[in-house]
């Protein structure tokens, strides 16, 4: 949820009123959501939309159950927006290996059930509440979602969590930027603060945020780029997207790899989302000065730091959670967006590798097609 904070990271008292009705729009959706729970009917494996509600609405994938397949059903359209909110109709929306925690319960925020995921979509504006100025109906917009609920026909967006889609872009690949490209935006210039002619070590370089990471760090940062990845299939699909060198981590060492392509110096960089093992890897790899970006543990291990490798070679370690300025510095993770979508408008970055589509009655095939690990780039779920 937005928080209108002043600049010194305060809560104005008059912008209280804003921020208790955001918190109310959600609290809406979330009674909404508990209503339906409450009546669902079934017929065999099919929710049927009980008759009080056959009404006006949208369909949704609903998490009902942690751990349990999400369910496509029907919810009642908001028809009052709220004040500063606008009504969006979803085309496309991308999939975040925080989504597939978040449904397994595994995520470091839970919200409570029955929920629609999702944080990023793109589609046009259906209806605007009252004080919006930037958007009316008819524009295309790409955006974030916080409290979740991109998985479905329509939803409620914070005015200050939209953006204008350029003209080029299409509404699947407008889905696939807003997350993996803040993110990798973000942990390359703020967190890391990689300058150009420096070497980035990049794990998990096939997927959705490794594959951002890669065309920032090449065709942006002016970055010498090393991309990991579990085959050489991915390997060359990340040689594809600018990488200058790859690992494929599931035949070599990427200790023994890097020191060969740094001729024994190290990598000034290594941005990993895997953890464990590969995690360890990485940290033996860094040079002089190095930096270690600790983006997520998509290999389900938390790794431990040895403090003592940090000491030896003044290396930092710094933690990379994009989603949290949405609450604590929104200019910061806005900043990352825009400059994202100036950078693609530009032809300065490739921009995201077309990603790989399931509709949105397909949601837990999708789950299973990441979890499988045989997506490379993002995985979108077209909604209309």
């Amino acid at each position: 949820m937005f928080h209108p904070l002043s600049p010194n990271g305060t809560v104005h008292y008059s912008n209280m009123a804003a921020l208790q009705r955001s918190f109310s729009a959600a609290r809406s959706q979330v009674c909404v959501l508990r209503s339906l729970q409450s009546c669902k009917q079934y017929r065999g494996q099919r929710w049927v939309r009980p008759l009080a509600l056959q009404q006006r609405g949208y369909r949704a994938a609903v998490c009902h159950k942690i751990k349990a397949p999400m369910e496509v059903g029907d919810l009642p359209s908001v028809e009052k927006i709220p004040k500063g909110m606008v009504k969006v109709a979803v085309h496309s929306t991308g999939i975040n290996f925080a989504d597939i925690l978040m449904v397994a319960g595994a995520y470091q925020e839970r919200p409570e059930l029955p929920f629609v995921p999702g944080f990023e979509m793109a589609g046009e504006v259906m209806a605007v509440g009252e004080g919006v100025t930037a958007f009316k109906e008819g524009h295309r917009v790409v955006g974030l979602l916080q409290p979740p609920g991109s998985y479905a026909e329509e939803c409620l967006a914070n005015e200050k969590m939209l953006f204008h889609m350029p003209d080029s872009v299409t509404y699947t690949t407008a889905a696939a930027v807003p997350v993996s490209y803040g993110t990798a935006l973000l942990g390359l210039t703020r967190r890391a603060n990689l300058q150009p002619g420096e070497t980035v070590l990049v794990t998990a370089a096939a997927g959705a945020l490794g594959t951002a990471v890669v065309d920032l760090a090449a065709h942006a940062l002016g970055a010498t780029v090393i991309g990991g990845a579990g085959s050489q299939e991915k390997c060359e699909f990340v040689s594809s997207r600018g990488a200058q060198h790859t690992i494929d981590y599931s035949q070599d060492s990427i200790k023994d790899r890097v020191k060969v392509i740094t001729q024994g110096r190290g990598c000034d960089v290594a941005f990993d989302g895997v953890g464990g093992k590969v995690f360890e890897d990485c940290l033996k790899c860094l040079a002089w000065e190095g930096r270690m970006l600790v983006a997520g543990f998509s290999g389900g291990d938390i790794p431990k730091i040895p403090a003592n490798l940090l000491l030896v070679k003044n290396i930092s370690a710094a933690g990379l959670y994009w989603g949290k300025y949405a609450m604590k510095n929104i200019g910061v993770l806005r900043q990352t967006v825009k400059d994202t979508l100036t950078l693609m408008e530009e032809g300065k970055i490739k921009g995201p590798p077309q990603p790989t589509t399931f509709k949105l009655e397909q949601v837990n095939e999708a789950f299973k097609f990441i979890m499988d690990r045989k997506s490379t780039g993002k995985v979108v779920l077209e909604i209309r």
